[in-house]
């Protein structure tokens, strides 16, 4: 029996002739923190939704904790499910405090939670205030709260950092760090791909309701065989030139620095090359592709013929 958390195996999802999911094959195992990417439309939010059982596959099949999202069984798991839209809407006239007792009580999670969840993510001293005049940041903080009420062993979040500040942003990831460390899985879509580059374990990338790749970034870089860029530091016109001359991958020239483009196979013999000019060298630095890079690479590589 499998021990995924979650299991997708060729699902797909239409509206009409609209096909919004393709043959989506996609596993989560215990303690993997995963994001998901994508641009508006690409399936990211269509997915969550079949994983919540909130609407049913036209193909393939989805399992989240071992069980069929839409059945008795997987209506069961659900309370082992945190999730978080993207849109939080809260009734206004409640207070933070009377907002999660709510959904505590939903959920049938202990009421004592509400009180420790909303120090968790920094709303203690607004517990008693309306939700109404509450910032963006703050009311995706207690949504953040909510999706955590129960102790739950998977938690599905569809942009969870919109509206936080910088700070916030960082006491968000160490919260869920120490809940992958606990064992919980979790799966967030994001537009912020420079937040999440080191932040999750693997990489997942949509494009037109396609999923064209995923993996670690050190296997997307392996697959993706995008160039390597070296920044070479020196300390005169004369020693630029030297290292210029070493590898026809230098890009660009001056008095004081030389940058070469290389390829991925050829990174470790070039900077063995650099090194070993010795003081002619004042300093190098080494840049792999950003995941900024990646995701255009992957999402342009499936509209090419």
């Amino acid at each position: 029996m499998s021990r995924d958390i979650i299991a997708l195996d060729n699902l797909s999802k239409s509206y009409g002739v609209d096909e919004v999911v393709k043959g989506v094959s996609f596993t989560l195992s215990p303690g993997e923190s995963v994001a998901l990417l994508g641009h508006n439309g690409a399936g990211k939010t269509t997915l969550m939704k079949l994983m919540l059982g909130l609407i049913r596959p036209n193909g393939g099949t989805v399992s989240v904790l071992g069980a069929e999202p839409g059945s008795r069984a997987g209506r069961a798991a659900r309370r082992d499910i945190g999730f978080l839209p993207e849109s939080v809407a809260f009734q206004g006239s409640m207070t933070g405090s009377e907002l999660l007792r709510y959904y505590a009580r939903l959920k049938r999670a202990p009421l004592k939670q509400c009180t420790e969840l909303l120090e968790r993510v920094g709303l203690t001293a607004a517990a008693k205030k309306r939700i109404k005049t509450y910032s963006k940041g703050m009311r995706q903080r207690l949504g953040l709260a909510q999706a955590l009420l129960g102790d739950p062993k998977l938690l599905l979040l569809d942009e969870p950092t919109t509206g936080l500040d910088p700070a916030s942003r960082q006491s968000f990831y160490a919260t869920l760090h120490r809940l992958t460390e606990e064992g919980v899985s979790v799966l967030l879509s994001s537009h912020a791909l420079t937040e999440v580059e080191a932040q999750t374990d693997r990489v997942a990338i949509m494009n037109d309701g396609v999923l064209v790749a995923c993996g670690t970034l050190a296997e997307l870089r392996q697959a993706a065989e995008l160039p390597v860029h070296i920044e070479v530091q020196v300390g005169s016109g004369e020693d630029a030139a030297t290292v210029a001359a070493m590898d026809r991958s230098a890009l660009r020239i001056n008095n004081h620095a030389v940058d070469f483009n290389c390829r991925p196979s050829r990174k470790m013999a070039l900077v063995r090359q650099i090194a070993a000019l010795g003081g002619v060298v004042q300093d190098m630095e080494i840049h792999a592709p950003s995941l900024d890079a990646l995701y255009a690479h992957f999402r342009d590589q499936e509209k090419r013929p």
